[in-house]
């Protein structure tokens, strides 16, 4: 149904640039030599607005879109905002896939999250476990919205051969990352926590859940190099081809919360003692991405986690005052 291919001249849209994975694409696009990258801020294009999003849209005319816009948040904020998570990431995807269409767009990629796949899915998870289950109910909301757009980006394609496909990172982490103790991923309000208790000299810090569960990580830095080094090598056929609707991107390696726990300790210098608190939730037990599809097309993560850490621990003290204003 068509291909495309990119190109250092190629007008290309970010949305979402000033967000963690979208900044980190930003930034790598532009370490590649494409020189026509759109950007918007959310003060000067609404994406919930599909009025704001087609007249966007007809004016700039991209040739290739990124969709990293969404609202994000760890398990207490998808559980207690979920109307808002399911509304607006809706909105957004919708919008902008249906603009992308009406305006001829060449290639979309839709960036997704692993929570899109079910509770108890077998693992490590592959792409066909998509909708073969129930999903954890605490980031239903979000896994909706995220499975909506998988599922839009598909019906184009099938419909009308629009060269729309998705990818699906594991939970990130890196520079600019929310650090917000309310609406955070448990990764950085770690960080957070564990810097702000050595700074205290608290004797110990307090964490949710067991402390069991595991989960896989991936440096958002190495996403943006996957995104946009499928961008210039894969279009909608050899996804849909494989009788499957989005990629898995990730490092195929997970470990206990209780482990990650003691690997940030580590790293922000807490001497304290780790509390878990077993009255709050887990969430999915376990979600570990297989990535054999991505190893196929030979791309393979470069930064391990604890220098991931070390990296955005340093960002972090670097942007303390602005994060604690």
């Amino acid at each position: 149904m068509g291909s495309y291919s990119l190109t250092s001249e190629s007008k290309i849209y970010i949305a979402g640039h000033t967000g963690m994975v979208g900044s980190a694409i930003t930034r790598r696009l532009t370490a590649a030599g494409h020189k026509n990258l759109i950007t918007r801020s959310m003060e000067d294009l609404n994406l919930v607005r599909q009025e704001d999003v087609e007249k966007f849209f007809a004016e700039e005319k991209p040739e290739v879109v990124i969709i990293a816009a969404a609202k994000v948040g760890g398990i207490h904020a998808n559980n207690v905002y979920r109307a808002e998570f399911l509304y607006i990431n809706l909105m957004i995807e919708a919008n902008v896939i249906h603009a992308a269409h009406q305006h001829g767009v060449k290639k979309l990629i839709f960036l997704g999250s692993s929570c899109i796949y079910p509770k108890l899915a077998t693992q490590p998870l592959k792409e066909e476990e998509l909708l073969s289950g129930y999903l954890e109910y605490t980031n239903e909301p979000y896994a909706i919205a995220k499975i909506a757009g998988i599922k839009l980006c598909e019906s184009y394609y099938k419909q009308y051969g629009s060269n729309f496909f998705s990818v699906m990172p594991t939970n990130l982490y890196g520079p600019y990352d929310n650090f917000n103790l309310e609406t955070s991923h448990v990764l950085p309000a770690m960080i957070r926590k564990f810097h702000e208790a050595a700074l205290k000299k608290s004797d110990e810090v307090v964490l949710w859940g067991t402390g069991t569960p595991k989960r896989e990580f991936l440096f958002v830095e190495d996403l943006a190099n996957a995104v946009v080094y499928l961008t210039g090598r894969i279009d909608a056929d050899e996804i849909y081809g494989k009788g499957i609707t989005h990629l898995n991107i990730g490092t195929g390696e997970d470990l206990t919360i209780g482990e990650l726990a003691e690997l940030i300790k580590t790293v922000t210098g807490f001497e304290g003692k780790i509390v878990y608190d077993s009255t709050k939730p887990d969430g999915t037990p376990r979600k570990l991405m297989d990535v054999s599809r991505l190893a196929s097309l030979k791309w393979r993560y470069k930064t391990n986690l604890k220098d991931g850490i070390y990296k955005t621990y340093h960002w972090f003290i670097d942007n303390y005052q602005r994060i604690n204003a």
